[in-house]
């Protein structure tokens, strides 16, 4: 069941929008879960911005590492099961 050598532009056109939905769902996930350990290492709810003059240029850096590292980490965990499933289902590689 590899429709994916025979139509590669079709398999392509079918990925985008489940490629697109776990982008979404990684976006929310990622947030949801850089809220939490944000909170969980003692700060206020949210990271300072960059631009926030009343918070330290420590706490500031430390947020904007850590924000790119969890979004990082959550948007490849979440793209992989999407192409995972994708495949299992289709049987064509979205990487091709």
């Amino acid at each position: 069941m590899n429709s994916g050598q025979n139509h590669p532009k079709a398999s392509k056109m079918l990925y985008k929008p489940t490629s697109l939905v776990c982008s979404i769902v990684g976006g929310l996930l990622a947030t949801a879960v850089f809220n939490r350990v944000w909170s969980a290492l003692g700060h206020d709810e949210q990271a300072p911005n960059a631009t926030a003059l009343d918070h330290g240029s420590r706490e500031v850096l430390f947020g904007a590492a850590l924000h790119g590292a969890v979004f990082g980490l959550v948007k490849a965990l979440v793209d992989r099961a999407g192409a995972k499933s994708y495949y299992r289902v289709t049987g064509d590689d979205p990487s091709q």
